[in-house]
């Protein structure tokens, strides 16, 4: 169950960060990309735009290969613990053997 909500966790973080790496982007290489170019700058707009381009890759397959994990270690439903529940119940409400025959005795 905590793997489960660790999993959950990582998956909105990974969606969150997701969302801010493709809004920066915009597809005609200006956006806010383009504010982070300076002539002096190492990293230019091009660099910055390959380097949003692969984060959304990444975050995009880290979502993916997230939400595979988590489908595996999601909690079972309520159901399967209702039925071993009613057949619980089942087994105590039913009266054992020894019972049935002091009852007919009486």
């Amino acid at each position: 169950m905590a793997l489960y909500h660790f999993l959950v966790v990582l998956i909105l973080l990974v969606c969150v960060l997701l969302a801010v790496v493709i809004l920066i982007q915009n597809s005609k290489g200006g956006g806010l990309a383009a504010n982070f170019s300076a002539p002096t700058e190492i990293m230019g707009v091009r660099k910055t735009t390959d380097f949003l381009e692969k984060a959304t890759w990444w975050l995009a397959i880290a979502l993916v290969v997230l939400s595979l994990a988590a489908t595996t270690v999601v909690p079972r439903s309520h159901s399967d613990n209702n039925s071993e529940k009613e057949q619980t119940e089942q087994t105590t409400n039913t009266p054992s053997a020894t019972e049935t025959a002091e009852n007919a005795t009486k």
